[in-house]
């Protein structure tokens, strides 16, 4: 086996018995457990929602309950205003919202990296440009800016993932540059200065690795945020009107009298689907943020 293979296949085994480490600091933190469960549930059931589900049941077409049926007999979950099973619209919604949520955060930390990692590496002009940048998109009301930006552009999910993403990456970016700024202080980045690698090498085979973890971590956290951000933009009507989400079922149950009618089901589950996924996000973020951040484990958490 050469050299570089060799290395190749240390850095491998040490990134394996990290991920071991981490793992089992991880099974210690009960909250954490309790919110992985509650992500690989919610992501069973929207995977296998279409498995079960038939589209012609979500026509409103060819409905063949009353509306607003109580749960009961072939409707569990009972029906909408148009007749519609609210099971099958809370699991079809979950798919949708599942799926803008993640993709939102992916658009949030690459962003965020991408403006950190720049600032904090190269300094000078460069991170008072990027800085001053971030500076004014946060002090911007995020949720306003979204509003405004979805109402401008073709309604959509793809509109709705740039509006959250857009608005959303200030706070991300600082704390990649805060860690960018801790990792370049390590002497084994002036050893590589010192051996002529260059800022690409030093960005993506030492600072980056570095700070991928505190990314990961804080994506957990950015996915419970876009959820929330995405169910109040459906709720306000300026989602996707060809896609069932969970605040889209919200908005409709407002203006079909439902609340007024005492239709419980119809609102209920997607508010208890919203909050549910938020809060296993955020139990599962908090825990790997114990688990990457030494000072949180000494100090006992949060």
């Amino acid at each position: 086996m050469s050299a570089p293979q060799t290395a190749r296949a240390l850095a491998w085994a040490r990134r394996r018995e990290a991920a071991g480490r981490a793992w089992r600091q991880f099974r210690t933190d009960r909250g954490g457990l309790v919110g992985l469960a509650g992500l690989v549930l919610f992501a069973l059931l929207a995977v296998a929602a279409p498995l079960f589900t038939d589209p012609a049941d979500l026509d409103v077409t060819k409905t063949t309950g009353r509306p607003l049926q109580g749960p009961g007999g072939d409707y569990l979950l009972g029906t909408d205003e148009t007749g519609r099973s609210v099971l099958l619209l809370v699991l079809g919604g979950a798919r949708i919202s599942l799926t803008v949520g993640l993709a939102a955060a992916v658009l949030t930390m690459l962003i965020g990296t991408v403006v950190g990692l720049l600032a904090g590496h190269f300094g000078g002009w460069v991170s008072a440009v990027l800085m001053r940048f971030t500076d004014f998109f946060l002090v911007l009301p995020s949720l306003v800016l979204a509003i405004a930006l979805s109402s401008v552009l073709d309604r959509g999910l793809v509109t709705i993932v740039f509006a959250i993403g857009l608005t959303s990456w200030p706070s991300a970016a600082r704390l990649v540059r805060a860690q960018t700024l801790a990792v370049e202080a390590r002497p084994y980045i002036e050893r590589a200065r010192a051996l002529g690698g260059g800022h690409t090498h030093l960005i993506t085979k030492h600072v980056l690795p570095s700070t991928l973890p505190l990314v990961f971590a804080d994506t957990t956290l950015q996915v419970a945020s876009a959820i929330v951000a995405e169910s109040t933009l459906s709720f306000l009507g300026l989602g996707d009107p060809t896609q069932v989400t969970w605040g889209s079922m919200l908005r409709n149950a407002l203006n079909s009298g439902a609340v007024s009618a005492g239709a419980w089901w119809y609102v209920i589950p997607p508010g208890i689907g919203i909050v549910l996924v938020v809060l296993a996000f955020t139990l599962c973020g908090r825990a790997l943020e114990t688990v990457l951040n030494p000072r949180l484990r000494t100090s006992g958490g949060r």
